[in-house]
């Protein structure tokens, strides 16, 4: 595909974020590969991945960065968040201190990307490992979720599991949907995007 149709497809770029070890590349992997795997690899810095989409009638480029969940890596964002029209916050159900550390992701990220409107930035909550120990080892309530989600101005709330693939699709498709609506993204913006996506593949910085 040449550049200029490139520029006609509505690029969306969502952030994921939330402590290290909470599944987060685990569910893109599953999103975008359909595929799963025990080892675990922390993500050192921030990597991205992209999937078409279908949404109505248009094309969709959704991009998802993944900012590594270590304390150490998180001065890097700024550059990373600039520019996202959605931001999908991920905890462990059977972690609550990975639940406890959402207000400071939430902030951090309006602090970093800076959107126009902060009140009004599309979140999506995503409560993942819910197939650990057939929910016994679960430390955070659905009820528990759904109210920070209620106090944060109505965020959509997903229970996930990466490993058997539940609502991983929908989490992400209703983050497509509500990035779409909200109108962060600019053409311009898009546009700049995709010359630096192509530089990256060609230096194969995409994680394909």
């Amino acid at each position: 595909m040449d550049a200029a149709n490139s520029r006609k497809r509505l690029l969306l770029k969502v952030i994921v974020l939330g402590d290290s070890g909470v599944g987060k590349t685990s569910l893109m992997n599953q999103y975008v590969y359909k595929r799963f795997s025990l080892q675990y690899k922390a993500t050192i810095g921030a990597d991205f991945v992209t999937k078409e989409l279908q949404i109505d009638d248009k094309l969709v480029t959704l991009q998802v960065w993944d900012t590594a969940g270590q304390e150490r890596f998180q001065s890097l964002g700024a550059a990373f968040y600039r520019g996202a029209d959605c931001c999908a916050l991920v905890y462990d159900v059977n972690v609550a201190k990975s639940f406890e550390s959402l207000n400071n992701w939430h902030d951090e990220f309006l602090r970093q990307a800076d959107p126009p409107s902060p009140e009004s930035f599309p979140f999506v909550l995503l409560g993942n490992k819910i197939d650990v120990d057939g929910g016994h080892s679960r430390a955070v309530t659905e009820k528990r979720a759904t109210e920070w989600c209620a106090s944060k101005g109505n965020v959509p709330y997903f229970e996930t599991s990466a490993k058997e693939d539940l609502n991983v699709d929908e989490a992400f498709l209703c983050a497509a949907k509500i990035a779409q609506t909200a109108g962060y993204q600019q053409d311009i913006y898009s546009q700049g995007l995709l010359e630096a996506v192509s530089e990256a593949e060609t230096r194969g910085g995409c994680a394909c």
